[in-house]
């Protein structure tokens, strides 16, 4: 679709993994972030009383870094156009979700599916996020990227700051 020596737009295409570090810190701000006050999600020990071993991630947050790991893959010019995921192992401190993702379908922008080297369309990918108990994240990911010959992408031709610094 946009660029074949990328991946992007190639069904069976796979993205580069993505290692997150679970802190406490991320599981804390992803819950306060996203106004998801739940105990379970800051206070240790009220977690423990709930039976968890520790706080743990919300799925907010991993919504959140699934969104981020396709647009870091498919650039600044990507829009996300729907993002269905379902949590399974729970993401703690100290542990790191690696998140991997393959290309499952490709709908060009004239609805035909067929590839092609320009155009823009939509893409959807699979997505999976493990940790060290198993899988945290699984689902699908669809996410609309423009034409090349869109002056939104930036790889196309560059717009010039005006005299003022703003772009012309």
């Amino acid at each position: 679709m946009v660029d074949a020596s990328t991946g992007i737009g190639v069904v069976g295409a796979k993205l580069a993994p993505l290692e997150i570090p679970v802190t406490r810190t991320l599981i804390v701000s992803g819950a306060i972030a996203s106004r998801d006050y739940q105990d379970v999600h800051h206070d240790a020990e009220l977690a423990k009383e709930k039976g968890s071993p520790d706080i743990f991630m919300n799925i907010l947050t991993t919504n959140g870094l699934v969104g981020r790991y396709i647009t870091d893959h498919f650039g600044p010019v990507s829009v996300l156009r729907k993002v269905a995921i379902r949590l399974g192992a729970p993401n703690y401190p100290g542990d790191t979700m690696v998140l991997t993702g393959t290309v499952i379908e490709v709908e060009e922008e004239d609805g035909s599916g067929v590839e092609s080297d320009g155009g823009g369309g939509t893409v959807v990918v699979r997505i999976v996020g493990v940790n060290g108990l198993g899988t945290h994240v699984t689902g699908t990911v669809t996410v609309a990227l423009p034409s090349l010959a869109s002056p939104a992408n930036p790889t196309s031709a560059p717009s010039r700051p005006s005299v003022s610094g703003r772009p012309a």
